[in-house]
């Protein structure tokens, strides 16, 4: 592995086949034991040179308008389905001839595009709002007041549903099956009576499926009972359980600065290229720290924004080692596949990082290079 490191020009992303097919074979028995679908949500885990991978174990993708679903067109083998708090007049053709499944966020939305959906054979849904959820923080809370996702039951219409196969709702972040438990509760409490109508529901994303304790049983138990107790399809949709610990963003130490502290300036950035950890905000690991090293650092990322600094927000911005950081070593931060590539920028001309597989023989692949293009042509 040393050598693979050493071989790297950073910064990239290095997503590594082993990791990658071990949730992937986690999630197929999922799918195998409760007779689920699972689709790989592109918002959370779109790395194009592994869809083919993606492929060999899931059913689809799922996407949240028309780029995601022409990205899934291309890369993804299975059933597209594709959702958006509001569809665009213009780009709607082109969404139902790639959709199998076209979820609408509110009856304005289904009446507006009804005709045009069913007269294509678009299988249609829509989103609700199950007024449940165990997110810590409205940021990533679909249920929380004033929610723009999904319809209430105060605002459902059933007369509307002429039309309507499905139902779908997402009220998880990065949560347990308990939660999922709980949510469904909800859910068949305000929306129980309608569900024997319908063909599928869709129990959205946010299940940490792949996170070590998670409980795995329990959700397939879930599944299972709700399919035999509705004779319904049931598709989840996780993203992040996808590209959870699968890989690391490499970089290199430009240069230690002094002021008070040691401040090692990588060639990656924090806002731009691991965003989630000032979002969320999150302490992300680095490869080697140790709890008891005798020397610390801050790193601080190349750009001119004073914050750009890994794990100020979550509170310890702070790193120790065992040896000291030289100008050219190799700083690695671990798990940061998902959710970094899909929101990634090229602000303040930061280069982006290149996406790489590291291959279960050994070899690392290449699977994208990005230049100065990639900054000029969408500035």
């Amino acid at each position: 592995m040393n050598d693979v490191i050493n071989s790297i020009k950073t910064p990239a992303y290095v997503c590594e086949e082993a990791l990658l097919r071990k949730n992937l074979e986690l999630l197929k028995r999922v799918k195998d034991e409760s007779g689920a679908k699972i689709l790989v949500a592109l918002k959370g885990f779109a790395l194009s040179g592994v869809m083919d991978i993606v492929s060999e174990y899931l059913d689809g993708a799922t996407c949240s308008g028309l780029w995601e679903a022409k990205f899934a067109h291309e890369f993804v083998k299975g059933e597209i389905h594709t959702y958006s708090p509001a569809f665009k007049d213009e780009d709607f053709e082109e969404i139902m001839a790639i959709s199998k499944h076209v979820v609408f966020n509110s009856f304005n939305q289904w009446a507006k595009f009804k005709d045009k959906a069913l007269a294509n054979g678009v299988v249609c849904g829509l989103r609700l709002n199950p007024e449940s959820s165990a997110s810590p923080t409205d940021m990533y809370n679909p249920c929380a007041k004033f929610s723009r996702l999904g319809i209430t039951r105060a605002n459902f219409k059933p007369e509307m549903l002429e039309g309507i196969t499905g139902l779908h709702f997402h009220a998880l972040c990065e949560e347990s099956a308990q939660s999922l438990e709980t949510v469904l509760m909800a859910f068949e409490e305000k929306f129980g009576e309608f569900i024997p109508k319908m063909k599928w529901i869709n129990f959205g994303g946010g299940h940490h499926i792949t996170r070590a304790d998670y409980d795995v049983d329990l959700l397939i138990s879930l599944i299972k009972n709700f399919r035999e107790k509705y004779g319904v399809e049931v598709y989840l949709e996780p993203g992040e359980a996808v590209g959870w610990q699968t890989g690391f963003l490499i970089s290199s130490v430009l240069d230690i600065v002094e002021n008070e502290k040691n401040i090692a300036i990588l060639d990656t950035s924090a806002e731009a290229h691991m965003p989630d950890t000032i979002l969320m905000p999150y302490r992300p690991a680095v490869r080697g720290e140790s709890k008891n090293g005798k020397f610390s650092y801050r790193f601080g990322g190349n750009t001119c924004l004073a914050g750009d600094i890994v794990g100020q927000d979550a509170g310890n911005a702070d790193y120790k080692f065992e040896n000291e950081l030289k100008i050219g070593d190799k700083v690695i931060f671990e798990d940061q596949i998902h959710y970094t590539i899909v929101k990634n920028t090229t602000f303040n001309g930061i280069m982006l990082p290149d996406l790489l597989l590291l291959k279960q023989n050994g070899e690392i692949k290449t699977l994208r290079k990005f230049g100065f293009e990639s900054y000029r042509d969408r500035n």
